[in-house]
């Protein structure tokens, strides 16, 4: 649920080695590349710089040994920029970890909301 530019709810970041990890940025730009074929135009549906997101993708190809993103110089119509087999598994599979826990701490965090629905209600 988003509020004002806020997601309320559980965010899920997967630690897979140390200082390696898959959050929801990471894999928000990882759709976004997917869905523009360009690392600058998910970068800029993010509201981040087209830098930051080259950083990005350039650690999570490192990290996995194999690249996530692949980017092709173009011609006349420019270049191409996938996300390989591997970064459409990641992808796929973070999402499916992050439904999963959403599921998990559904009735946990519905207490934590109504406790803090009552207490604005009192103030």
């Amino acid at each position: 649920m988003k509020v004002a530019n806020v997601t309320l709810g559980a965010r899920l970041r997967i630690v897979l080695a140390p200082k390696v990890a898959l959050g929801p940025g990471r894999a928000d730009l990882l759709e976004g590349i997917r869905a523009t074929g360009s690392i600058a135009a998910a970068a800029r549906r993010m509201g981040m710089s087209w830098t930051r997101a080259w950083s990005l993708v350039g650690a999570l190809n490192r990290d996995f040994g194999s690249p996530l993103v692949t980017a092709a110089k173009g011609g006349t119509r420019g270049g191409r920029t996938t996300l390989t087999p591997l970064g459409e598994e990641a992808l796929t599979r973070y999402r499916r970890m992050e439904r999963a826990a959403q599921r998990a701490v559904a009735g946990e965090l519905a207490a934590l909301r109504r406790a803090v629905a009552k207490r604005a209600r009192r103030r």
